[in-house]
């Protein structure tokens, strides 16, 4: 009883944390995030790429072998292009930003000064 009861207090202490406990944590977590970010950028250029190749070969066909083909129409372009890039760079965005709040963290305080921790942070520490 006494051990649940001490452990569900450290658990719910809060949002606040020695810094010195949590620094080799917010170093993960940035390496992490920097780590994610670099395979969005690749999933996207890789799209890219693709679309070119894709754009290449159909310019590069003869004008019977065009009609005959067909093209995907430019709403589906647009929806592959939302799912592809605009949606992973949002999600780049919202990492960056996770990053920063971390980076912060590290660069502000001194490690006997305790630190106020975003909901995410606290989520990748438990």
């Amino acid at each position: 009883m006494m051990i649940s009861a001490l452990q569900s207090e450290q658990k719910y202490q809060g949002k606040k944390r020695k810094s010195a406990d949590v620094y080799p944590f917010l170093q993960t977590y940035i390496a992490k995030r920097q780590q994610q970010i670099s395979e969005i950028e690749q999933m996207i250029d890789r799209y890219e790429k693709k679309r070119l190749a894709e754009e290449r070969a159909y310019q590069s066909m003869s004008s019977i072998r065009r009609m005959l083909s067909g093209k995907k129409p430019d709403h589906h372009l647009a929806v592959e292009y939302i799912h592809y890039v605009k949606k992973p760079l949002e999600r780049i965005a919202e990492l960056r930003k996770e990053m920063d709040t971390a980076q912060s963290i590290l660069v502000k305080s001194r490690s006997e000064d305790q630190v106020e921790l975003t909901d995410e942070i606290i989520k990748e520490l438990e």
